[in-house]
């Protein structure tokens, strides 16, 4: 088993001073008017990085007075869609510049994989922009041919001042996932960032204002959930919120909005996904597949692999070899690059992942590898695979959000399929085969937002993302996004003479 590795030495490990620790309303940093902060704490030794201004219900209201203005009175709907993606392109442009700073900030805020961050996540998030950039000058309307002497077309206007409820997970991709296409479309902004890893989202207000975002168009508000998210989603001058989280969560979001001005809402939830290993496949790269799927991020991610279907007439090879490269994955401080995973983002979650390992061994389920904490300090678990594992277990059932895999044995196409659909989850899911068949088969039968076919976290702009049953609903990325932040006004007038009366 991996042992913990020193990442010390990088000359990035350990940030002297974090430039950026205040609330972001109409562009410029300010204290709360309560003057309260809170910790941020480095998950690699549970240490305080820095105190942030902490926003509540009083700030949400000025910031959304902010953005109700810059939406009413500003420029940025107004605008061109060409000058609006010649703003986004120099705010891309920035991020690439300070790539290695906002690199080092997700990587001891959240305990990221700083060289996969660096080369990975902001690249990613320079490109989501770019994507929606070159989208802002083609939201046009259509031409109506009516069915009576009416002439008609329709125009797509912006939603209006939108609440975005970012994940601590990926703060860097999932803070531009919602609000490219936000800027795209004109929109103006509230953006809380998670209490767990406020400090890049803070960094990239800063690089707005220097791409030349009008004032009041993007405010960042740091605080809980309880407070400032509470605060989003009740209040009456936002006109819709998107939030990516817990299913718990997200149910509450929807109540809120719906109990206050019934503002459209957009929830990217949890997920227990599949992926569906038939005898066909090659093993050992179905085993690098279902690891990766697992603990990519430590297993912080909505679209882990983390209930693993494998035909029996390969399952104990496979079972073998997966194991065999679980022992071989290190975990350690994540600026040391020989590092595949880093310490959980903070001690709850590390308390949750351990519970849900205790409830699999008294649940009856065979510990393979792993299970138990690594160092004396931090955040850090070793990746950890359960077999005989029964379906209604709990660690079948709940999202344990972490690198905690399940194995299951399974023999024909028809059981895979009903196994891989046994949740009330349905955000992705994968399956490894050379049988075009049968992978068109799965792929249709499987109730989820993206099936991957012989790969898995295969992702791209191009692509919308979200999921069904309790997994939410709406879509990041691709033009699926742009359109939820979009308003259709049809717009009709009668042609002249006519007797359409």
């Amino acid at each position: 088993m991996a042992t913990l590795s020193n990442g010390d030495a990088h000359p990035l490990a350990k940030i002297p001073s974090i430039k950026f620790t205040k609330l972001f309303i109409n562009g410029e940093f300010r204290d709360s008017l309560s003057g309260k902060t809170f910790e941020t704490v480095d998950p690699r030794t549970a240490e305080v990085i820095v105190r942030i201004a902490e926003g509540t219900k009083e700030d949400i209201d000025v910031a959304v007075k902010a953005a109700r203005d810059a939406f009413d009175n500003g420029p940025w709907p107004r605008m061109p869609g060409v000058a609006r993606a010649k703003i986004m392109l120099k705010f891309a442009d920035l991020i690439e510049e300070n790539a290695e700073e906002i690199a080092a900030l997700d990587a001891i805020d959240a305990g990221k994989i700083y060289n996969f961050c660096k080369n990975g996540d902001i690249p990613q998030v320079a490109a989501t922009l770019r994507y929606y950039a070159g989208a802002a000058d083609k939201i046009h309307g259509q031409t109506l041919k009516m069915s009576r002497d009416l002439q008609g077309y329709t125009l797509m206007e912006p939603i209006g001042v939108v609440g975005h409820i970012i994940p601590w997970n990926f703060p860097s991709i999932m803070f531009f996932a919602k609000v490219s296409p936000a800027l795209a479309a004109g929109c103006t902004m509230i953006i809380k960032p998670a209490e767990q890893t406020p400090l890049s989202a803070l960094f990239y207000a800063h690089l707005a204002k220097l791409a030349g975002i009008p004032d009041g168009v993007l405010n960042v508000i740091p605080g809980f959930g309880a407070t400032a998210g509470a605060a989003i989603s009740s209040h009456m001058d936002i006109d819709a919120v998107n939030f990516t989280g817990s299913t718990e969560v997200g149910r509450e979001i929807m109540q809120a909005a719906a109990k206050s001005n019934l503002k459209p809402v957009s929830l990217e939830l949890g997920g227990k996904s599949p992926l569906i290993i038939f005898d066909d496949a090659d093993i050992d790269k179905a085993a690098e597949l279902a690891l990766i799927g697992i603990l990519f991020n430590k297993g912080e991610i909505c679209v882990a692999s983390s209930r693993v279907l494998v035909q029996e007439g390969i399952y104990e090879e496979f079972e073998k070899k997966l194991v065999e490269k679980a022992k071989a994955w290190v975990v350690g401080d994540p600026f040391d690059p020989k590092v595949q995973q880093g310490p959980q983002c903070d001690k709850k979650q590390f308390e949750k992942i351990l519970s849900y390992i205790e409830h699999g061994k008294r649940q009856g389920a065979t510990l393979l590898t792993g299970g138990k904490p690594i160092g004396d300090k931090g955040y850090y678990i070793e990746p950890t695979i359960f077999a005989d594992v029964k379906e209604n277990m709990l660690i079948a059932q709940d999202e344990i959000f972490g690198p905690v895999l399940c194995l299951f044995k399974f023999k024909t196409i028809e059981e895979a399929i009903k196994m891989a659909n046994n949740t009330r989850y349905g955000l992705a899911a994968g399956l490894v085969t050379k049988n075009i068949d049968t992978a068109n088969t799965v792929s249709r039968s499987i109730r989820s937002g993206i099936v991957w076919i012989n790969c898995y976290l295969a992702f791209g702009n191009d692509a919308p993302y979200g999921g069904y049953k309790m997994s939410g609903f709406g879509r990041d990325f691709g033009l699926d996004a742009l359109h939820k932040y979009l308003q259709v006004k049809s717009v009709v007038t009668p042609i002249y003479n006519s007797s359409w009366l």
